[in-house]
């Protein structure tokens, strides 16, 4: 497998080149220069009959330059890190009996996230690439808008020749968020809070990268710097196989029809929901995409309309202020990821990519025209947004009718699921998969509040997390979706705080340089 930019000024590289670099040398994001063949799709996965070989068909097809054995290592490594090693993954019925509504469980890692599935496997990969290159240590450098940052502190901990530094908002995340990442133990990575948001964390990253001083004193002393976000194709690519594994259990299931089934993504930077669009290229039957935002609905505009507007909503002059929400990982006005996606839907047109991130970056707009505009009315998108107050009636909605405690990013993708089907008068009778992208017991808070808004008899929200982390756990005694994770962030209140950096969003490369010694 070869990888391009979506810039299309760059060199054409291999899989282990685009896992170190992260971003392309002309500031585009790498994707695959073509895609694999029905013929090699049918080899790599024709006989998977669980997650594990799934994995290992996914990444035979994006990462055909690293040994089977190294792959097969990752997997490995990757799965014994979940509660139940033979099921990192689950999708489930909803419980009252609505044959179309299924939950895909993505929370069953050591972080509680979606982003486990991808950073525990990440690390054997960067390793191996960072070896190849004969490189002493691979600098990975992470924006976090609250999951990504101890998933991969998690991932990469005390993985030799590799270190990692992440960035996130000193508000804006969780409490427990937060501690999950400064409470992280492990003698190669560190957390660093700035002074912004997460689309200044994220910016100030990508500027480091771009700072070739800065790359070149690096490479002097044998470091290379490379990204664990979902720009990375390490990130992106293994996050196909979920949705891959969703698809066999509904055929196994027999719960999967002629239409096909429609996926539901909470969407923050675009990477989970784009990775379910890959998957429908490896011949996944997926109808339809829901992108579900939050009050940041940029996203859900740019979906509805083809403009990309971080100043003002869509059609109006309406003004958009960043929020910051009772959904943080979702808190994001600037998604990376969009730019794959504007390359596949125009036909993958380098040059208008270019015109459209250049717009981006100048004016913090973008409008789609032509055969790109068609071509995003044509790829089966739709969407849907929940301010604050309705995601919280969305957790309590969730609990009343599933009795299944949702955190409040998947709350928002059931919320919005719903919106879509009663605006339309006939769905086509297609399941619908909904992303559970992480345990609630990182928003005690916000669960908290929902449940006493649907009648519960459960205390009023305190200001100390963890006494909300121990309410809502007496709430749901042995509600299995609890998987023990409440015992595990309770831990997090007498754990010593390990990583006290700060810097503001300016000097982001100094703490770089500060941190691995450059």
């Amino acid at each position: 497998m070869r990888y391009i930019s979506t810039r299309g000024l760059a060199p054409e590289v291999s899989s282990t080149e685009a896992l170190l670099n992260g971003i392309a040398p002309d500031g585009g994001l790498y994707v695959p220069a073509e895609m694999p063949s029905a013929a090699a799709v049918a080899g790599a996965l024709g006989d998977a009959g669980n997650y594990a070989e799934t994995m290992r068909g996914v990444l035979s097809l994006f990462f055909d330059d690293v040994p089977a054995e190294v792959r097969d290592a990752a997997v490995a490594r990757s799965v014994a890190r979940f509660a139940d090693p033979a099921a990192p993954v689950a999708l489930r019925a909803a419980s009252d009996g609505d044959a179309r509504v299924h939950f895909l469980d993505l929370t069953r890692g050591p972080t509680g996230a979606f982003k486990d599935v991808a950073l525990t496997l990440l690390p054997t990969l960067l390793q191996y690439a960072a070896e190849q290159a004969g490189l002493k240590k691979a600098a990975v450098l992470t924006a976090t808008s609250g999951d990504t940052g101890s998933a991969a502190m998690r991932g990469f901990a005390d993985v030799a020749g590799t270190g990692v530094l992440v960035f996130y908002p000193k508000t804006g995340t969780s409490e427990i968020q937060r501690r999950q990442m400064v409470c992280c133990a492990g003698g190669n990575v560190g957390a660093c809070a700035i002074e912004g948001n997460f689309d200044d964390a994220q910016t100030a990253v990508k500027a480091v990268f771009a700072d070739e001083k800065l790359r070149a004193a690096a490479a002097a002393k044998g470091v290379f710097l490379s990204s664990a976000n979902s720009i990375n194709i390490g990130r992106l690519f293994p996050q196909v196989c979920y949705y891959l594994e969703a698809w066999r259990a509904l055929r196994a299931a027999g719960t999967l029809g002629a239409a096909g089934f429609d996926v539901v993504v909470p969407t923050g930077n675009f990477g989970n929901v784009l990775a379910a669009f890959y998957a429908k290229k490896l011949g996944a039957p997926i109808r339809r995409f829901v992108v579900a935002s939050n009050a940041n609905n940029v996203v859900a505009e740019f979906i509805a309309t083809g403009v990309y507007d971080v100043n003002f909503h869509a059609g109006t002059s309406l003004p958009r202020a960043f929020a910051v929400t009772n959904s943080p990982s979702m808190d994001i006005l600037v998604s990376s990821n969009v730019e794959r996606f504007v390359f596949e839907v125009s036909g993958r047109d380098a040059a208008c990519v270019r015109a459209c991130m250049a717009s981006l970056k100048s004016g913090g707009k973008f409008a789609l025209d032509g055969a790109a505009l068609d071509g995003l009315k044509n790829a089966g998108f739709a969407s849907g947004f929940a301010d604050p107050a309705q995601t919280e009636a969305a957790v309590g909605e969730a609990w009343k009718r599933f009795r299944n405690l949702i955190d409040p990013h998947t709350a928002i993708g059931l919320r919005a699921l719903r919106e879509l089907r009663e605006r339309e008068a006939e769905n086509g009778g297609a399941a619908a998969v909904v992303a559970e992208t992480a345990t609630p017991w990182k928003f005690p808070r916000t669960v908290l509040s929902a449940l006493r808004g649907v009648g519960e008899d459960v205390p009023a929200p305190a200001e100390d997390e963890f006494e909300n982390l121990r309410a809502l756990a007496a709430f749901a005694g042995k509600q299995p979706q609890g998987a023990n994770l409440e015992a595990r962030f309770g831990e997090l209140e007498t754990a010593p705080e390990l990583h006290g950096m700060s810097c503001a969003k300016d000097r982001v490369g100094e703490a770089v340089r500060a941190f691995f010694g450059i």
